[in-house]
Parts: C-alpha cells; sequence; structure tokens
C-alpha cells in the first residue's frame, strides 16, 4: 500500500512515530520536518515509486496524505486506505 510504503519512509527520515504519522499529519508542524527533511523526502518518494515530483507540486503538499494522494495519481494505486 501506498500509505505503508510513505509511512515507512518518514518514520526511518524524520524519526518520527510511526503512530504519529497518519494520513492528517502535517509534515511540518506535526513530525518537525524542516525544508531540507521534505526534500529528502520527496527524492526518497521519487526513487521509491519511480516518479517525478515537480517543485510546484511539492510547494501543495502539506499533509502525509497530500503525499499519498499525490502518489496513487501518478502511480494509478489507490490501495492506501
Amino acid at each position: 500500500m501506498v500509505f505503508d510504503k510513505i509511512q515507512s519512509l518518514i518514520v526511518e527520515q524524520l524519526d518520527a512515530d510511526a503512530d504519529a504519522v497518519t494520513m492528517e499529519a502535517n509534515i511540518q508542524d506535526d513530525l518537525g520536518a524542516d525544508s531540507l527533511d521534505i526534500v529528502d523526502l520527496i527524492t526518497s518518494i521519487e526513487d521509491e515509486f519511480d516518479i517525478q515530483i515537480p517543485d510546484e507540486a511539492v510547494d501543495d503538499i502539506k499533509t502525509v496524505g497530500d503525499i499519498v494522494r499525490y502518489v496513487e495519481k501518478e502511480t494509478g494505486d489507490s490501495s492506501a486506505d
């Protein structure tokens, strides 16, 4: 599932508690990511899912759910419920 993979990446990269990584969690406010963390996370997501996320799309990503929905849209995988 897309969410599980993204959750795992976030836990690993941000040293976040898995229980805190929910669809509603704000990447900066709730999970403590700074701008460099976000760049690293986006790069890992691009590598994991073999997609490219343009800068303008990154600007619209605020929550874990935003990332999941973007990846689902790009990969056609909607099994993240």
